[in-house]
């Protein structure tokens, strides 16, 4: 188990949210502008490793970002963030949009961040029957077994740096995974985020696989993806939504993160369906996958007013359920997706979730 590192810099983030009306070239053209005038934030160095996933031959991918000049390591000040149920982390947190990236946001204010991809996404190995038919085999990458493989990176980040605890980042079918992982081990939790929580779903999943029984995996196209990601949003939002150029940065580093996509035409990125089997057996029955009263730890739920995905009943319904929890709050961001992430207002979701990590090492 080795880390590859390299160093680079990276622009602070801007210093305000552009508004839908300035349309999606015009926006994008000022962020990257602005970000281009920014004095130039702290040097970030990158590291790269595999962490064993617990299984013979099977590996998960582990991304650090953090100061370059950083040499105390505080659980409050550690982060790690997974993705949801059908695209790699690299892509989501990592992706330097306008200039900048979510992780090198976190890293620059200080943070030793994290990122990692479950067996069968990004980076991380393949289970064997993601080169078999999907047919041929049961749905792949459970939560109970995601949750495990968070687990094995956790264990590597806190022995690399000697520390207890540190927070978690999920997004969507993550929030599943790093709540499951956090109601089985309060104590290497320090905060839980929960970015577009998954609940209870009284409406139709947005993510389907056809009529009989759940196949290992599905694939996706990128038209597909587009489809999705706008579901929702009123048609005089759409064209400002995304500015111009990072939907086609994002499918472009998304799609070339598994290596057979390239392969068909049009190019299909494979995803696993664990998610898919366990929204059939829980969600959809009215079954939670854990019990948030088993969280003890401070709690972040935080999502878009035009999330079709995790509809804003899923987190109003969760939020009360948090009864043990020391600290909650729940946060609704305007004029934003399930992929609020990666549109105009996303330093909306990046300065409500740094409040939250910053109050951990508040009078420390």
């Amino acid at each position: 188990m080795g880390w590859t590192r390299s160093g680079r810099t990276r622009p602070r983030a801007l210093g305000a949210t552009l508004g839908a009306a300035f349309g999606a070239a015009f926006g994008a053209a000022l962020l990257a502008g602005a970000a281009a005038a920014q004095e130039a934030g702290p040097r970030l160095v990158t590291e790269e490793m595999m962490v064993p996933a617990g299984e013979p031959g099977l590996s998960l991918y582990v991304r650090n970002k953090r100061p370059a000049d950083m040499t105390s390591f505080r659980p409050e000040r550690t982060v790690l963030f997974v993705h949801g149920s059908t695209y790699p982390a690299e892509t989501a947190f990592d992706l330097p949009l306008g200039g900048q990236s979510w992780m090198e946001y976190i890293a620059a204010r200080g943070y030793d961040v994290y990122l990692v991809d479950v067996r069968g996404y990004g980076r991380s190995t393949r289970p064997p029957a993601m080169a078999e038919r999907p047919e041929a085999n049961p749905p792949i990458a459970r939560t109970e077994t995601a949750a495990k493989d968070v687990g094995s990176a956790v264990e590597a980040i806190l022995k690399r740096r000697n520390i207890e605890r540190l927070s978690l980042i999920g997004w969507s079918w993550g929030t599943t995974i790093m709540a499951t992982y956090t109601t089985q081990n309060p104590g290497k939790v320090e905060r839980l985020v929960l970015y577009a929580p998954q609940w209870l779903r009284t409406t139709p999943s947005l993510v389907q696989t056809g009529p009989g029984p759940i196949p290992a995996y599905r694939t996706v196209r990128k038209d597909q993806a587009r489809e999705r990601w706008l579901n929702g949003v009123p048609e005089d939002k759409k064209a400002g939504l995304i500015p111009a150029g990072w939907f086609e940065q994002w499918a472009d580093a998304t799609w070339a993160s598994d290596p057979e996509s390239a392969k068909s035409d049009p190019p299909l990125l494979r995803a696993p369906n664990g998610t898919v089997a366990d929204t059939a057996e829980f969600w959809n029955a009215g079954k939670p996958v854990y019990d948030p009263a088993r969280i003890t730890v401070p709690v972040l739920l935080v999502a878009a007013e035009w999330d079709r995905d995790t509809p804003a009943s899923m987190r109003q319904t969760l939020f009360p359920l948090l009864v043990n929890a020391p600290t909650k709050r729940m946060v609704e961001l305007g004029e934003g997706t399930h992929t609020i992430v990666m549109e105009r207002n996303r330093l909306d979701l990046f300065r409500a979730v740094q409040a939250f990590l910053d109050e951990g090492g508040a009078g420390r």
